[in-house]
């Protein structure tokens, strides 16, 4: 999993969010797991993914299933620990720490994207969320 290279944007304004991407197998079938809990400015973006568990895990977080072009499908505020949650329609996922929803404010409809951060020197490239895994 790399690390938080790249901002979170809400309806194309900036949130103060930083989100670390996990697209390889092994980085999503691990996502939080093992991990200390994300801070309220941290998300994990989980893709390609529609369902998360918290088998094994010590805290809650908030879950928030997008389409592949980054809209807000399903919100699940403060996942808790031993359960399970999926969303058929969802692409991928982003996990906050337990408050997140609420404290941005998101709703079912809205739009997420990310800014991915390149090398120093180089110019940022604004993508959609998942449009570089995209076939």
């Amino acid at each position: 999993m790399n690390a938080f290279d790249s901002t979170l944007y809400l309806n194309g304004k900036r949130m103060h969010c930083r989100v670390r991407r996990a697209i390889t197998l092994f980085a999503r079938m691990r996502g939080l797991l093992g991990r200390p809990p994300l801070a309220q400015t941290q998300a994990l973006l989980i893709a390609p993914c529609n369902s998360v568990h918290c088998i094994g895990m010590r805290y809650a977080i908030d879950v928030v299933y997008l389409s592949a072009q980054g809209d807000i499908v399903k919100l699940v505020p403060a996942l808790r620990p031993w359960r399970m949650s999926a969303c058929t329609g969802a692409r991928q996922v982003l996990e906050f720490a337990a408050g997140a929803i609420a404290h941005y404010d998101l709703r079912v409809g809205q739009r997420l994207t990310i800014r991915v951060e390149e090398a120093v020197g180089q110019a940022d490239r604004n993508t959609a969320i998942l449009q570089e895994q995209a076939p």
